[in-house]
């Protein structure tokens, strides 16, 4: 958001030479504000004055009725593209056309009212129109003004919201850690974080509210600091989830919820313990096979039903093994012909770039997915955390 905002600050700095040239010409001053800065000058008083003098030709033509109030058309058009003052004198203009061209023989007393009514009627249509832009200007800036204050608000929410995301990478050894998050609207519905235990403990989550935008990134934040502040109180998976469901189905009663995956990983005695809940399996690569292996849903997802019953699953680690977390914005990036990125073809990733450091890692996969994508981009938010076991020193990392 930054970016288009610095974008739009450039464009406009662009722009202003241009606009200060174009107040330069005189036809400008004719001219609303809003068309003097759109489209060339010439062309609105070329239609008005082209249609004035085709209606005043017309009058002069035809003898047996008037024509006058045919001046209607093209002073609703000056109405529409020039300033205030002229579209109200181009009505005395039409007027005097109108009284000169027209070679009909009538009472002088009748002439005047036809024309002093003719004037009113044409001032009523051009007073009626501009009130109509008028106000049509101002609610354009108004709307204008409340999306500013709402990117505003959008991008202080984005700060705020990125608070609740690591700040730095935790000094635990054996373990190489690298997150990122892209979010599609500003705001994101995604969540990672790696909360240290103790000095050789980590917890790993990852988790996805289910919908887009602001509402989804109001639940990511609730979720964000019940994990934040459970990480270290209580140290049984189980409970923490069974806590987390039942503050987030208080929130969002059961239409919303959250799919999470939450993983500690034991670097001294080497083992991993994970609970999935409905979150899109992590890739757990073994260096010893060079195989991907996937850590699989054990339970539902959190904030669906008051109860939470789940299962732990644990795996062995050894040196050289990689973690992949990710969210579905990974696997459903599509393409314009309508392919999803897909799990295959990530999981091919990982095992290309398994000798990758977790950093190198994280980016090719990022990387990949937006080739695949092309300039369709992605659709949804892109979570990706990849921890690497180094034990001991003992896996080879290339950057």
């Amino acid at each position: 958001m930054n970016d288009l905002a610095n974008a739009a600050v450039r464009e406009s700095k662009r722009a202003e030479p241009l606009g200060d040239g174009r107040k330069s010409v005189p036809l400008l001053f004719l001219l609303r504000k809003d068309v003097a800065t759109n489209g060339p000058a010439w062309l609105p008083l070329l239609l008005v004055l082209g249609a004035i003098g085709a209606v005043a030709y017309a009058d002069h033509l035809v003898v047996s009725i008037s024509l006058v109030y045919l001046y209607i058309l093209p002073l609703g058009v000056g109405a529409i593209f020039l300033r205030r003052e002229i579209s109200y004198s181009l009505i005395a203009v039409c007027i005097l056309f109108h009284d000169y061209y027209s070679p009909r023989n009538i009472n002088p007393g009748l002439r005047i009212f036809h024309n002093l009514s003719a004037m009113l009627c044409f001032a009523f249509v051009v007073y009626v129109i501009q009130r109509y832009i008028e106000q049509r200007e101002a609610l354009a800036k108004t709307v204008q003004r409340q999306r500013d204050d709402l990117l505003q608000d959008v991008e202080l929410a984005a700060q705020v919201q990125r608070l609740f995301l690591p700040a730095g990478k935790p000094a635990i050894a054996g373990l190489e850690i690298a997150g990122m998050m892209q979010p599609a609207r500003g705001v994101s519905g995604d969540y990672y974080d790696y909360i240290p235990i103790d000095g050789h403990t980590m917890q790993i989550v990852i988790a996805d509210v289910a919908g887009k935008g602001v509402p989804a990134a109001l639940l990511m934040s609730a979720t964000a600091a019940v994990m934040q502040l459970g990480a270290n109180h209580d140290r049984n998976l189980l409970k923490q989830l069974e806590r987390l469901n039942t503050e987030i189905y208080s929130v969002s009663d059961g239409e919303r919820y959250v799919t999470l995956l939450v993983a500690e990983i034991d670097a001294h005695k080497r083992i991993l313990h994970y609970v999935n809940c409905g979150h899109s399996p992590a890739f757990l690569f073994r260096a010893k096979t060079g195989t991907v292996t996937r850590m699989n849903s054990s339970c539902p997802p959190i904030g669906i039903s008051p109860e939470q019953i789940c299962e732990p699953a644990s795996a062995g680690l050894v040196a050289g093994d990689v973690l992949v977390f990710y969210t579905d914005g990974v696997t459903e990036a599509g393409n314009q012909h309508g392919e999803e990125f897909g799990t295959e073809r990530l999981s091919a990733v990982v095992q290309r770039g398994a000798s990758l450091s977790a950093e190198g890692l994280m980016n090719d996969i990022f990387s990949s997915a937006a080739v695949f994508c092309g300039e369709d981009g992605f659709n949804d938010d892109v979570t990706i955390l990849v921890v690497k076991c180094d034990f001991d020193g003992a896996s080879t990392v290339t950057s």
